[in-house]
């Protein structure tokens, strides 16, 4: 039943598809470049940086990102042109040019001023040529010549519209409409050409060919002046061109020709006059009205559209056949058989003649649905290996040979010319002709595994890889019909993606892993060292042997051919910058197909690619350029800084923002970048497409930032660089460090001293203490020397006493004797003792040893007292009764208490006052 649908399918389906091979084109939106739709002239500067003229204003791209820059009145920007540093740019009455300041931003000047009374008044900047010393602007009525060195005007006035000037060999032509066409000679117009076609129709360009005039018009096509005469030039586009509405062209660099038109898109016409090729919106443009056109430096044509912006790669070694209309579908394989390209997509098998780029694909009738391969059976048959069966191209005519699902692959076996293998989804099995045509002889009996890639080992041994379980090895038997051996090549692990293929006679397994060489001699797989780092990391390891015995790899940034060096048979590596994103091919089903010399046709999910691989070689100088330093602070408020100047960032004020590009234009060569942030990292980051960075929290010190940047495998010529400093924070800022020193000084001082008063007082307490207790041992050394001395004196008081009361006493019995004369020496020796200074002498020594300051103290304040008054006083301070005192004077008690009395008296006591308090207080 599904056979009979797509049978159906194939039928309806359309059987021619208009095609082409053209160069890549790259679109560019109103959205993308932030400006209005319509974009008129397109310049370059010497960076590269391309600049557009659009409704909005004044558009410029760096190769990463657009940026607007509206008009100066805010009216619509028709004309723009970078002249040495200045880009001059010309609206509704305004011109000036724009140049760039410190930021990287463009800054506005006037020309308006330096006219003086000849001012622009209702008139608009159509084009701006640039003429030796001076800068053209073209308005509708008038010419105005800017010196740039004395920077003054010199104007040309016209009362017809002037449609166009044009700069032709470092001559200055205009048209003027009802007039014709003017030449500028000795500072006059002078009327060359007032030929009908001129006053009839509009001049779109001028050109120099030969010794002639090229004039080529909006609606009659290209005519030649030869100096007298205006004629057609006999070309083969003319025919084409009375057809369209020319609008704008250009003459590129290698004398060929692109013209703009309005509603018919873009033609490409050789330097023979014949058309090449046409783009418009169904075959890629963004819109089939083309404004303006301009070759940039690397021959790209920028393209400005009534919507948007185009920027066509027609010097690229690759073009591009792409099916805007999925009429074809994604292509599997390809194959060139008898002068037809073939093309075996996931809709059918298409052809048309090789030497025909522009002739349309032709579907092959009974095709329709999946075509998994072809195989050329020696120029004599074209297999097509289909999920429906497998089929015989005969005539452009599809012959079906087996209904067996899913032919997957074809491989001829060795020494037999009438025998193919073919790998089918269900395994393995043997084509044979006969005299009339090829059929299925058998099945490989024993092996059901699908098989998509195999190889023929030898004609009975088959090595088979199924990337879900495994590489078998087969060993059939003599008549090819059943399998008596197999057995898993158990060194191989899994690999989605791995392939199986034939190069220079030995059979090689690719996986993720590597490149593995099959070993006969040990019926085993060992790793190929060189094929193993050339190839990885690749993201599918499928590999093709072309036609001339190239073996192709394909990676996620690159496609690459392995050759090997004739004198050392090593492999050497070709590489060629098609990223997987952009060649758009389908992972695991990659293929190449030689065509001619060194073109190739490289299948893809939206057609194939043309490559010419002798152009590829060509180098070109790339740079890489830093558009713009930002800082954003907390408050997220952007300050942009100068880009030149050596960066000078408050800590932690805020995110750094570093914007930079490299001005390349080709679709098929990725930009990728690398940073470095000498004063943090010490390695390359990994490289990106990303073209701007981000820094936060950097931490105080010196930074060097470095950037560098690869277009396809090729590295730029410099290496930005871009020194900051962040400062350090307010807390550890010079200033801040002195303060802290002096502080810490402060401190420890105050510390020390501190320290000194908390030991020092430490030490006087301790050295008070130690006072006290010498004080202490003194006083207790005192106070008992002290006690000592009252008890001496205590004792010789009392001894004083004893001995005054006894020698009383026995002088008291000697007066009771009868006879006086016998006792009178006693008596008088008696008295004498009693009355003896020397007890007063050792009492007096005594009592001045226990209480020395004693008799001073009182004998200061009352010198009037009498020796015997200070005696008594001692026996007062003794606080020795009436009684005991009077023993010590020999004296009576009452003698003892009226020297009491007297005492008070000299004292000058009151009466109430105490005599032996007064005494005690000394």
């Amino acid at each position: 039943m599904m056979k009979k649908i797509l049978l159906l399918l194939g039928v309806f389906l359309v059987l021619v598809l208009h095609s082409q091979e053209l160069p890549p084109i790259q679109t560019y939106t109103a959205s993308e470049y932030d400006g209005e739709n319509q974009n008129w002239m397109i310049s370059q500067d010497s960076k590269g940086y391309i600049f557009v003229a659009n409704n909005l204003g004044l558009l410029e791209f760096n190769g990463s990102e657009w940026i607007p820059y509206r008009s100066p009145n805010n009216t619509v920007l028709r004309a723009v042109k970078v002249i040495d540093d200045r880009v001059y740019s010309g609206c509704y009455e305004e011109f000036g040019y724009w140049k760039r300041n410190d930021l990287g931003d463009l800054d506005y000047y006037s020309l308006i001023p330096k006219l003086g009374e000849k001012i622009l008044n209702e008139d608009q900047i159509w084009d701006i040529i640039s003429y030796e010393e001076w800068v053209l602007f073209q308005a509708g009525h008038a010419l105005y010549f800017y010196n740039k060195t004395s920077e003054t005007f010199k104007t040309i006035n016209s009362e017809n519209i002037i449609y166009k000037v044009f700069n032709v060999n470092n001559q200055i032509y205009y048209h003027v409409a009802n007039e014709g066409i003017y030449v500028l000679e000795d500072g006059e117009p002078k009327l060359v050409i007032d030929d009908n076609i001129v006053l009839e129709d509009r001049v779109i360009d001028v050109f120099q060919h030969h010794e002639k005039l090229i004039i080529l018009s909006r609606n009659s096509g290209f005519f030649q002046f030869d100096g007298h005469k205006l004629s057609e030039w006999n070309v083969s586009s003319n025919k084409r061109l009375k057809e369209l509405n020319v609008f704008s062209s250009i003459r590129l660099k290698d004398k060929s020709f692109v013209l703009g038109s309005i509603s018919d898109g873009l033609i490409k016409i050789n330097t023979n006059g014949a058309i090449e090729y046409e783009i418009n919106q169904r075959n890629g443009l963004a819109n089939n009205t083309v404004l303006s056109l301009f070759e940039d430096n690397e021959n790209n044509v920028w393209t400005g559209l009534d919507n948007g912006i185009n920027c066509i790669n027609v010097d690229s070694s690759i073009k591009t056949f792409i099916d805007y209309y999925g009429n074809i579908g994604t292509v599997y394989t390809t194959l060139i058989f008898n002068d037809y390209l073939f093309v075996g997509t996931n809709q059918g098998l298409f052809y048309r003649a090789l030497d025909s780029k522009n002739e349309d694909f032709t579907f092959v009738k009974g095709t329709a649905g999946q075509v998994w391969s072809l195989y050329n059976d020696s120029n004599r048959n074209l297999f097509c290996g289909h999920h429906l069966g497998t089929f015989i191209i005969e005539n452009n005519t599809a012959k079906s040979i087996s209904t067996i699902l899913g032919a997957w692959n074809f491989k001829k076996i060795p020494n037999h010319d009438d025998l193919l293998l073919q790998g089918n989804y269900d395994g393995l099995y043997v084509l044979q002709k006969n005299s009339e045509s090829w059929y299925v002889r058998n099945k490989i009996d024993g092996f059901k595994n699908s098989s998509r890639f195999f190889e023929i080992n030898d004609r009975n041994q088959i090595l088979v890889n199924n990337e879900y379980k495994g590489v078998f090895r087969i060993q059939l038997d003599s008549t090819l019909h059943e399998v008596v051996d197999i057995k898993r090549q158990s060194e191989l692990s899994l690999g989605k993606n791995s392939g199986l293929i034939t190069y220079k006679g030995d059979i090689l397994y690719t996986s993720e892993d590597g490149v593995f060489d099959y070993k006969k001699n040990e019926g085993k797989f060992v790793k190929n060292s060189d094929l193993s780092e050339k190839v990885s990391p690749y993201k599918s390891a499928k590999m093709v042997v072309d036609q001339r015995g190239k073996l192709w790899l394909f990676s996620d940034q690159n496609i690459s051919f392995i050759e090997n060096d004739n004198l050392t048979n090593k492999p050497e590596l070709t590489t060629i910058s098609i990223p997987l994103n952009l060649r758009k091919g389908i992972l695991g089903f990659e293929n190449i197909q030689h065509i001619d010399k060194e073109k190739y046709v490289l299948g893809a999910s939206y057609g194939y690619l043309t490559l010419n691989a002798s152009q590829i070689s060509k180098e070109t100088d790339y740079f890489v350029y830093l558009n713009s330093v930002k800082i954003a602070d907390r408050d997220d408020n952007v300050l942009k800084l100068p880009i030149k100047d050596k960066g000078d960032f408050k800590h932690k004020q805020g995110a750094l923002f570093f914007d930079y590009s490299v001005p390349e234009y080709n679709k098929f060569l990725d930009v990728n970048y690398q940073y470095k942030l000498n004063g943090k990292m010490k390695r390359w980051s990994a490289w990106s497409e990303q073209s701007s960075l981000q820094f936060e929290n950097l931490p105080f010190g010196d930074y060097n930032l470095e950037i560098r940047a690869k277009v396809g495998n090729q590295r730029t010529k410099n290496t930005v660089n871009y020194p900051f400093t962040i400062s350090r924070p307010w807390y550890i800022s010079n200033l801040a460090i002195i303060v802290y020193l002096i502080m810490l000084s402060v401190i420890g001082l105050l510390v020390h001293k501190a320290y000194k008063f908390y030991y020092e007082r430490i030490i006087r307490h301790e050295h008070l203490k130690n006072e006290r207790q010498i004080v202490q041992v003194k006083n207790e050394k005192l106070n008992q020397d002290i006690e000592g001395k009252n008890r001496e004196l205590a004792i010789s008081t009392m001894s004083i006493i004893k001995k005054n009361e006894m020698l009383r006493k026995i002088k008291k019995e000697l007066k009771k004797a009868k006879n006086k004369s016998d006792i009178g020496s006693a008596v008088e020796l008696i008295d004498n003792n009693l009355n003896n200074t020397k007890d007063w002498k050792f009492f007096k020594e005594a009592f001045n040893n226990a209480d020395k300051d004693f008799m001073d103290k009182i004998k200061a304040k009352h010198p009037e007292l009498t020796p015997n008054d200070l005696k008594f006083c001692a026996y007062l301070r003794l606080n020795l009764s009436s009684k005991e005192m009077a023993p010590l004077l020999n004296i009576s008690i009452k003698s003892v208490e009226t020297k009491r009395y007297r005492l008070r008296k000299k004292l000058q006591l009151q009466h109430d006052d105490s005599l032996v308090n007064y005494i005690l207080k000394f």
